[in-house]
């Protein structure tokens, strides 16, 4: 398999998040606007959703056309968010589209889950060249990241059935992520006895 492409970070994280971003933008922009399509009224967040689909694919278009790669976790999301969007417009039903995160969330918790009862780390798998790690340190960080994808999935379903629009919108936008992002900042910190040297795993490499 061929190694991914470097680009620059910049654009790596415009086409990353971009989307998300745009979808939230365009969000605020038509909240409260109503469009009828083929004689049916859509709500703004549903048209918000259904665009996001398009610019998400095209943004992931455009990363693979530069790197040469995308993650089995942006492939699964893409097809969630394709699936979800489709049902959303479908269905002229809000629900499917904000239920997507939260199955998101247990689906990466299940993964996890099915490696701990294999005595595996999934996530050493997919994570395994840019973090080097013992693999004691790899299933506690497998352990407690399923633990906490649990806990964003419950956190998810309580904010959309029981908060507004738009605060669903501003939590699914950047409260999850900071959180997760802010919560594997932490772990790595924390299992810096568990890290490997760089340049003793190129050692080892090279004895092998």
């Amino acid at each position: 398999m061929a190694e991914p492409k470097e680009i620059n970070m910049v654009l790596k994280q415009v086409l990353e998040l971009g989307p998300t971003v745009a979808f939230f933008l365009l969000y605020l922009r038509i909240q409260d606007e109503t469009y009828t399509f083929a004689g049916t009224a859509y709500s703004g967040f549903i048209v918000a959703a259904v665009v996001f689909v398009p610019i998400l694919l095209v943004s992931m278009a455009i990363l693979w056309r530069l790197t040469g790669h995308l993650s089995r976790m942006q492939v699964f999301t893409a097809f969630m968010v394709v699936f979800f969007g489709g049902l959303t417009a479908w269905f002229n039903d809000e629900k499917f589209f904000k239920m997507k995160t939260t199955i998101v969330y247990g689906c990466f918790s299940a993964l996890l889950g099915i490696g701990l009862l294999q005595g595996k780390s999934y996530l050493a798998y997919v994570m395994g060249e840019l973090i080097p790690m013992r693999d004691e340190g790899w299933m506690i960080l497998t352990r407690r990241l399923f633990l906490f994808f649990i806990l964003l999935a419950i956190g998810n379903e309580l904010v959309w059935r029981n908060m507004s629009d738009a605060a669903w919108v501003k939590i699914e936008t950047f409260a999850f992520p900071a959180a997760l992002f802010g919560f594997l900042w932490w772990q790595i910190l924390a299992l810096q006895k568990h890290m490997i040297d760089p340049e003793d795993a190129a050692d080892t490499d090279a004895k092998a």
